[in-house]
């Protein structure tokens, strides 16, 4: 189910369209997929919330490194790739369209528990800060402790909010993509607590 000629005109039309949304006019490379599939752990994880999947290029590595009674539940504001991904036929993949500040509300509307790992592409430097941390306070909220968020950007704004939520992240970066990209990783402890912030 590898990514298709259509799928990567898809992607770039859609970055034509929402460049703040998108961030990039080719998609994830094999490399960087399967990089960020290892971060996430997927082949132990019972349910995996991806933000901003765009056409799917890293939802398809996570499909197939998850386990055959796993759930991947996609959140994807764009409605163009909400429109690809609803074509899918793996019944493990639930698509949803909204927003990433209303994790909870979406599992809770889809009737599901708690995520044993977020996984994210969506560009926090091409968004405000206060958005960056209310995204951030909401996947914080969706986990229960032991769960891990995985990121993986080209800047590092998403590194310095998600200090003030979860702590210092395990970083790495992943060269064989364009642009090159760094891969953050955070879990949220029986003791972590948000820190109070100022917008």
């Amino acid at each position: 189910m590898g990514l298709q000629p259509d799928d990567r005109f898809a992607f770039f039309r859609g970055f034509l369209k929402r460049p703040k949304q998108v961030a990039s006019i080719i998609p994830s490379s094999r490399f960087l997929e399967r990089r960020v599939t290892r971060a996430t752990r997927a082949h132990r994880a019972k349910l995996i919330v991806e933000l901003g999947p765009g056409t799917g290029g890293t939802t398809r590595a996570l499909l197939r490194a998850m386990s055959p009674d796993a759930q991947l539940l996609a959140i994807e504001i764009n409605p163009y790739f909400v429109e690809i991904l609803g074509r899918w036929p793996d019944k493990r993949l639930l698509v949803e369209q909204g927003s990433a500040v209303d994790i909870s509300a979406i599992l809770d509307a889809r009737g599901l528990g708690a995520p044993d790992v977020i996984v994210s592409g969506i560009p926090f430097s091409t968004m405000t800060m206060p958005i960056g941390r209310d995204i951030l306070r909401a996947v914080y909220d969706a986990l229960d402790p032991g769960g891990a968020f995985v990121a993986y950007q080209v800047r590092d704004r998403v590194h310095t909010l998600g200090r003030e939520v979860f702590g210092r992240a395990r970083v790495q970066t992943e060269l064989l993509n364009v642009p090159p990209m760094r891969i953050y990783r955070w879990e949220k402890h029986e003791t972590s607590v948000p820190r109070a912030v100022s917008a």
